[in-house]
């Protein structure tokens, strides 16, 4: 395929070849291509075996521009966990990430995986944000759509261990305002606590005091008032505090994420803040139970291809 002119070039990863991966590539190709020129990281014989399934024949395959993973091609087995399907969707991850070291993409977008079949292929991390880190240093993770962004403190970690970071708030906040200031354009953000209500001040816990501690001498360094908090996380995503705040960091993983996705599930997006590459990708699973039915939404998909068009200015070098 011949360069687009004027056109972002992103290579997509595709993710876990049993979920809904393949099928959003293939359905929403009509609709990115608007907006970038995309780079499958996938063989085109995979593309016609999910092609078939889904009995998509008005896409033309062969017209697609792709680039393999040098890995043999597994066999589609829809809503399976296998090593083969993990084994793949890692060597498409990490080609994706040299294209885009290479300076050949302008960012990559990640479909989903499945972290049990990365474990089978002996894929040495839980995820895409932890291999991230491994590979460029930095990476913190930040999902959401126009209407509301959350940042997450700790990402994949038992919350057992969470408190015992608590002590490294500081410097997350300056390194998540370096990282986020194009997006967060003068907006405060807003931080949740991490006890029930906020500790009631140190009745359960300090955890929140040196929260607390970290907003002011973040702020001070900063010399302007970014950060505000911490406020209790059963009212944080309440309709009058999502009037007031469009930005939000959480402690730990579950207390962001379940209100995001109760709010904006079809819509979110996953990006991965303070690599060297940009990286966008959905913010849904697997979806085993819908795989290759042609119902999974492509709205998820869309905004990250539209992000990553939209950010990789301040990408580029």
């Amino acid at each position: 395929m011949q360069n687009l002119p004027n056109k972002a070039k992103v290579a997509i990863s595709i993710g876990d070849i049993n979920g809904i991966g393949l099928e959003i590539l293939l359905r929403a190709h009509h609709i990115i291509s608007k907006y970038c020129e995309p780079i499958y990281c996938v063989h085109k014989e995979l593309l016609a075996s999910a092609s078939n399934l889904l009995e998509k024949t008005n896409l033309n395959i062969q017209s697609l521009n792709t680039l393999p993973p040098h890995t043999p091609i597994p066999q589609i087995t829809p809503a399976k966990i296998t090593q083969e399907s993990g084994k793949y969707s890692f060597e498409s991850f990490a080609l994706a990430c040299k294209l885009a070291e290479k300076k050949e993409v302008d960012f990559i977008t990640t479909l989903p995986i499945h972290k049990h079949a990365w474990h089978l292929a002996k894929v040495p991390y839980i995820g895409h944000t932890e291999a991230l880190r491994e590979w460029y240093g930095e990476g913190i993770m930040m999902l959401g759509c126009e209407k509301m962004f959350v940042a997450l403190f700790s990402d994949h970690i038992a919350l057992k261990e969470v408190p015992k970071q608590i002590g490294k708030y500081q410097g997350f906040l300056l390194r998540f305002f370096k990282y986020a200031k194009n997006l967060l354009k003068d907006e405060k953000v807003a931080l949740l606590g991490i006890n029930p209500h906020c500790g009631d001040n140190g009745l359960m816990g300090n955890e929140d005091e040196i929260i607390k501690d970290a907003i002011k001498e973040a702020n001070k360094s900063l010399g302007k008032e970014i950060f505000l908090g911490p406020f209790s996380g059963d009212v944080a995503f309440s309709p009058r505090m999502r009037e007031t705040f469009r930005f939000f960091i959480a402690p730990y993983h579950d207390i962001g994420l379940s209100a995001l996705k109760a709010l904006y599930f079809d819509e979110s997006i996953n990006m991965t803040l303070g690599t060297k590459i940009l990286r966008t990708s959905v913010d849904h699973g697997v979806a085993y139970d819908i795989a290759y039915t042609s119902t999974a939404s492509l709205q998820s998909y869309e905004n990250a291809i539209l992000l990553g068009v939209k950010l990789k200015e301040s990408y580029a070098k």
